[in-house]
């Protein structure tokens, strides 16, 4: 098929190992549930890589926030500041313990927490700081642990977004007091739908393995005796079995999304009015999405339109995040969301993700650059820029 008639996605998951093999074997012995061989793998393979001892796998990567909120003790009338430029699940995540979220604006270069801007929200009921390395790219932790050791707050990691990501000589996961990851299909490595918490703290890992299984008492003869409200948030032997075989390749898969960073900005360079995100020195970043910013005024031409257009020759793209100060829910939650937030802001309305998934050829990526310059070429001949 010619390239300029298929589809590219804007993320598909990259399936090139072990997984038949091991879902296979998954089924052929009957371990389909949410015990067997693989879930301990898995945890343990995983773990181990991001630097720590604990894994606790769960069915998705909200679930692992929620769990590593819970296990933290934080509840009805405490507050956990986020970044206010996130996907969503970071704010819920707070909202299931009853905590509220207080937002914090971002960076304009990194695109990530602003620590600049965090301690004007500390409050005596502020319990955490959640930092979200927003896609791939790590946060500039050397403050944000100043600011939690002054203040004697928690730090947990959504790195959902962020597999492998390094700041400093210690993996994303490993940065904090306890962290998340999605295995969501669209991610780095995938289980389809899953999760995992991460720590180097032993009672926080044995409270999350107590919230996720309803809790059920960790040993022992199960007596169906519940001292408290659990959640069913376990993760299957047949899902864990992919994640191994995933986690097996995972250097691979960063590599390849790093290859298609730099292809997008070597083939896209010299293009005015496309912003790329920045990472801090002593950081690496994974590139889970390739995301652009569109200024119009330079450009030519608006994201939406240019989304519009990508569309049209077969070209996926999303849209970035909307600021969790302008959502309706959290709103009628009780947050806070009268501030400022022109950084978020600015994201939000110029933002999108071009195809990012890592079984990307270059070809591919040069086609989706070359379009776009087409694109621009055209609507600028046209004498319609910033219609």
């Amino acid at each position: 098929m010619d390239i300029d008639k298929k589809f590219i996605p804007v993320c598909e998951p990259y399936l090139s190992g072990n997984e038949l093999s091991y879902v296979l074997e998954a089924v052929k012995t009957g371990w389909i549930s949410s015990s067997g061989p693989y879930i301990k793998k898995f945890e343990e393979t995983f773990s181990n890589y991001c630097g720590t001892t604990q894994g606790i796998s769960v069915c998705n990567g909200t679930s692992a926030l929620h769990l590593a909120l819970k296990a933290l003790g934080i509840g009805p009338g405490d507050e956990v500041i986020i970044p206010d430029f996130t996907m969503i699940a970071s704010a819920f995540s707070v909202c299931y313990t009853g905590a509220k979220p207080v937002f914090v604006d971002v960076e304009k270069d990194t695109w990530n927490i602003d620590p600049e801007k965090i301690e004007e929200k500390i409050t005596p009921k502020t319990k955490a700081i959640m930092v979200i390395h927003i896609f791939g790219n790590p946060c500039d932790m050397e403050k944000i642990w100043k600011i939690a050791r002054k203040h004697n707050l928690k730090i947990i990691e959504d790195a959902a977004e962020a597999h492998g990501a390094v700041h400093g000589r210690k993996k994303c996961g490993s940065l904090g007091d306890i962290a998340c990851f999605s295995f969501f299909a669209n991610k780095i490595i995938t289980t389809g739908e899953g999760g995992m918490v991460v720590t180097n703290d032993e009672y926080l890992a044995e409270r999350c393995r107590y919230f996720k299984n309803l809790c059920f008492p960790a040993s022992g003869t199960r007596n169906y005796l519940h001292d408290e409200i659990g959640f069913n948030y376990r993760l299957s032997n047949v899902l864990a079995a992919i994640g191994l075989a995933q986690s097996e390749k995972i250097e691979d898969y960063i590599s390849l999304r790093i290859k298609n960073n730099q292809l997008y900005r070597k083939y896209l360079s010299g293009v005015e009015g496309i912003i790329f995100q920045t990472s801090k020195f002593n950081v690496k970043n994974v590139h889970w999405m390739n995301g652009i910013v569109v200024d119009s005024e330079k450009f030519g031409m608006k994201r939406d339109e240019l989304m519009k257009k990508l569309k049209e020759k077969n070209i996926d793209s999303r849209l970035f995040f909307i600021g969790m100060h302008n959502q309706p829910s959290l709103k009628n939650f009780g947050c806070y969301c009268e501030d400022d937030f022109p950084v978020s802001d600015w994201l939000a309305k110029n933002g999108m993700y071009l195809p990012s998934g890592s079984g990307l050829s270059e070809e591919e990526i040069k086609y989706i650059c070359d379009t776009i310059k087409k694109i621009l070429m055209e609507v600028k001949n046209s004498g319609l820029q910033n219609v």
